[in-house]
C-alpha cells in the first residue's frame, strides 16, 4: 500500500464539508469508503500502533455497513 500524502488527506477533509451541505446517502457511503482506505493505509506505515490499527478496522467496519447490498 502507498504512504497516503497530505493531498488526500486534505482532499477528504474538503469533500466531507461538501458533503454535509449538499451530500446524498451514496455520496455518504463512498466517502466513508475513502476514509476507511484511507486510514487502512496510515495504519499499514504505522506497524505496531494498536490504536491506529483499531480506528482503521472500525472506518472499514462502518464504511462496509454503508454499502448497499446486492
Amino acid at each position: 500500500m502507498s504512504r497516503p500524502s497530505i493531498a488526500e488527506v486534505s482532499a477528504l477533509i474538503g469533500d466531507l464539508a461538501v458533503l454535509r451541505r449538499n451530500g446524498t446517502s451514496a455520496d455518504h457511503a463512498a466517502l466513508m469508503g475513502r476514509k476507511a482506505d484511507l486510514l487502512e493505509r496510515i495504519a499499514s506505515h504505522t506497524t505496531g500502533d494498536a490504536e491506529v490499527a483499531e480506528v482503521a478496522r472500525l472506518a472499514r467496519e462502518r464504511a462496509d455497513l454503508l454499502k448497499p447490498s446486492n
